[in-house]
């Protein structure tokens, strides 16, 4: 059985916030501070646009926020094939007023620019460990997928939902500690393609630079 549930969730088309935030002064370098080049945690800067276009960002591993939405979710398992986590991330880029108004604020700032200079980006992450009362624990699958084409991204989701969703994941755990020999001594990478072509999926993409 694969034990897992499909949401509703999608993700949003519309990669730029527009509306501006209610403030006159320029914000402070602390505002932009931490900030994420490749991935999807938001500075408090970009938390604050986030609010003023309604959009919810969630906390996401102590002091990161983020854009994101459940992928797959699962019922509390505590063995077998163990969802950690699956997820659909957004980083969103700048327009109209809201580009407006940081455009006036780099002028003072120019670590504003950093905002400015985003690229929209939309991003798949699914995560599934195993674990058995042998002491057997290991990554059965972690897939993640960035993209700056929303529409090359979505079909990947729909591709992907549909195998993830049919895959018997006990199953494939059991089968892939039995070739433990193969891919256990690989690094991060190498895994990660062994895996890959085991399941037949496209290979992971992530890590991309998020500036133009």
């Amino acid at each position: 059985m694969s034990y897992l549930d499909l949401t509703d969730n999608q993700l949003n088309p519309n990669g730029h916030w527009n509306q501006p935030i209610e403030r006159s002064c320029p914000p402070l370098a602390s505002e932009l501070a931490l900030f994420d080049q490749n991935g999807y945690d938001l500075t408090d800067l970009e938390q604050l646009y986030a609010e003023a276009n309604l959009t919810p960002a969630h906390a996401h591993r102590e002091h990161r926020h983020a854009v994101k939405a459940p992928w797959f979710t699962q019922p509390n398992r505590v063995e077998g094939a163990v969802l950690n986590h699956s997820l659909l991330f957004e980083r969103k880029g700048y327009s109209g007023n809201a580009l407006e108004q940081l455009e006036q604020w780099a002028q003072s700032n120019p670590l504003v620019y950093k905002i400015i200079k985003m690229r929209p980006k939309w991003g798949l992450d699914f995560s599934m460990d195993y674990a058995d009362r042998a002491g057997n624990v290991f990554e059965v699958l972690h897939w993640e997928y960035d993209g700056f084409d929303y529409d090359e991204v979505a079909e990947r989701k729909q591709q992907l939902e549909a195998k993830f969703a049919a895959t018997d994941w006990d199953d494939a755990a059991a089968c892939i500690l039995k070739l433990k020999d193969q891919w256990h001594h690989l690094d991060f990478f190498a895994q990660s393609d062994w895996k890959c072509n085991y399941f037949g999926i496209v290979k992971e993409r992530f890590k991309m630079v998020i500036w133009e």
